[in-house]
């Protein structure tokens, strides 16, 4: 059975490793508090384990954390935290455990930040886009091409959240460039559309053109994912680098790790053309795929 994980989990466990640090005690000394094992108290901070209601406020009383709106927030945290909806039925199928993960964490960000090369990013694609890309994809498990061209688009209701969160996007001009169903129709419709999001107050999109040298100080070869979700709680925000390869899918929560990409980060957005630059880029490769 796959381990699944929250965002309301990973939340959580935050805070329990808080309180523990807080405490100055051992997961082990943690543990005994409430007759478990520190594998438990493990799997919890990590995310991936499972807590009674009766147990979490015991804890955080023996842990000193008796503040009754700081208890609320735990149980609102452990609240139907190994839920994330229906995802056996519909186009929902089309995610695997790992990236449900990712779709979980874009629904409770208030930050995204997307680094790219080649493909649109998915927040960022229009259904013809996402259709040209998955057209030639043979059925696996009676999944369907508009199921899945569903999944994809159902992920940018984020996009439309009365507090929406704010997207970050710094693209290599290659991504502009690709060709997907072999239509031009496709990427210009592509470009149409990025130029409108574009024009939202949280949607930012910089373009790394070809003639720009990035150097060895703006890797743009790197495709990663920076989420910052914030906390109800006194941990802090939750705080991901998400890391897709050829068969691997890594969520980085390691501090150097995460600077290193925030590094990484700020060098290519200062590399990248401006906001405004980039509106003009984009219109400018929409109109060289109408010729």
């Amino acid at each position: 059975m796959a381990i699944i994980r929250t965002v309301k989990k990973l939340l959580l466990g935050r805070e329990i490793a808080h309180m523990i640090d807080t405490a100055r005690i051992s997961q082990t000394e943690a543990a005994k508090l409430i007759e478990t094992s520190q594998s438990r108290i493990n799997a919890l901070i990590g995310g991936t384990g499972a807590i009674a209601p009766g147990d979490l406020m015991l804890l955080a009383s023996k842990l000193g954390f008796t503040d009754e709106g700081y208890q609320e927030a735990l149980r609102e945290m452990r609240r139907d935290n190994h839920k994330r909806g229906f995802w056996s039925a519909g186009h929902n199928r089309a995610y695997d455990e790992e990236v449900r993960l990712l779709v979980d964490l874009e629904k409770h960000a208030d930050q995204i930040r997307w680094s790219q090369v080649e493909v649109i990013p998915g927040l960022l694609q229009c259904e013809a886009y996402v259709r040209a890309m998955y057209a030639d994809l043979p059925e696996i498990d009676g999944l369907t091409l508009d199921e899945r061209v569903n999944a994809r688009l159902a992920r940018k209701d984020i996009l439309d959240k009365s507090e929406a969160p704010s997207l970050r996007f710094v693209l290599s001009e290659s991504c502009l460039r690709r060709m997907w169903g072999g239509r031009r129709e496709v990427i210009r419709q592509q470009l149409d559309h990025m130029i409108k999001l574009s024009n939202r107050e949280n949607v930012m999109i910089q373009v790394m053109p070809y003639e720009s040298a990035p150097g060895r100080k703006s890797p743009i070869g790197n495709n990663f994912v920076l989420l910052h979700v914030p906390s109800p709680g006194q941990a802090g925000p939750l705080e991901l680098a998400y890391v897709e390869g050829v068969a691997e899918i890594r969520y980085i929560d390691d501090k150097k790790a995460l600077a290193a990409h925030d590094t990484a980060w700020a060098r290519l957005s200062t590399a990248a053309l401006n906001f405004a630059e980039t509106r003009k880029f984009l219109a400018q490769v929409a109109r060289e795929f109408k010729e």
